[in-house]
């Protein structure tokens, strides 16, 4: 891999939403405690995602509403910063964007955006951070409107990307006909495709899946794995990198 994201150790081992060791200590994902917990347990990746707030905050988050976190039916969108941070004081702190960029000057992050509005000043914070930043997003036209703020604002040294969904669906269908040269095409400027193992009944990940995704020059992903034996079993197929919620366990087993 040419971009600096890449010049880590394999297999990579992604701190899904940085590491709570202990959910019971109510301590949440995506916190700074999270990412603080995911450094120390020398975690050189952390994958999490960012919301824009009302008052134009990317903080990170993964969910558009605080239901499922602390129990607030509110949209992220209609919080201030300075509300949410104090929601998350005793939750194991907010963390913006930019700080988690700052604090965490060693730390590869791969940062999925999740909403429309905060893709152009996610990519702008980024960007002074490029070498060590991978952007993605479901949604590929998301994902291109980061990137674009991101050269814009950086233009001698983009982020890493990974494949949203529609790309994804369009990879499948040419490597089950076999179509190298539209897989090729179709990875032509991504870095790597984050998917799951298995969508329902569907099987993504497939020694003939990984193998087309190599010869395009990308790397394969997948998430979130938390058992031992299925990232020994993935790793051996050839996967590049583990999305994990346990990363001291990856990182045992891995190495």
């Amino acid at each position: 891999m040419s971009h600096p994201w890449f010049s880590g150790h394999t297999p990579r081992v992604l701190a899904h939403r940085g590491f709570v060791p202990d959910p019971a200590e109510g301590i949440v994902e995506n916190s700074f405690a999270a990412l603080a917990a995911a450094n120390a347990a020398n975690a050189e990746y952390v994958e999490s995602d960012c919301h824009l707030t009302r008052d134009g905050e990317v903080v990170l988050f993964h969910d558009a509403d605080l239901a499922r976190v602390i129990d607030d039916p509110r949209m992220l969108r209609d919080v201030e910063a300075s509300e949410l941070e104090e929601i998350m004081s005793d939750r194991g702190g907010l963390v913006t964007l930019q700080q988690a960029i700052e604090a965490f000057p060693d730390t590869r992050f791969n940062i999925d955006v999740k909403s429309d509005e905060a893709a152009v000043p996610a990519g702008r914070i980024v960007a002074r951070a490029a070498e060590r930043v991978l952007l993605t997003s479901f949604s590929d036209a998301r994902r291109r409107v980061a990137l674009t703020a991101a050269a814009e604002a950086r233009p001698e040294q983009r982020p890493a990307t990974s494949a949203g969904s529609r790309t994804v669906a369009l990879l499948l269908a040419a490597v089950t006909l076999g179509a190298r040269h539209r897989t090729r095409a179709l990875l032509d400027d991504i870095d790597a495709v984050q998917v799951p193992e298995r969508r329902g009944p569907l099987r993504i990940v497939t020694r003939r899946f990984v193998e087309a995704v190599h010869e395009a020059g990308a790397e394969v992903h997948v998430w979130t794995v938390n058992d031992e034996d299925d990232m020994r079993r993935l790793v051996a197929l050839g996967v590049d990198g583990i999305v994990t919620d346990r990363a001291d366990v990856a990182l045992q087993v891995l190495g």
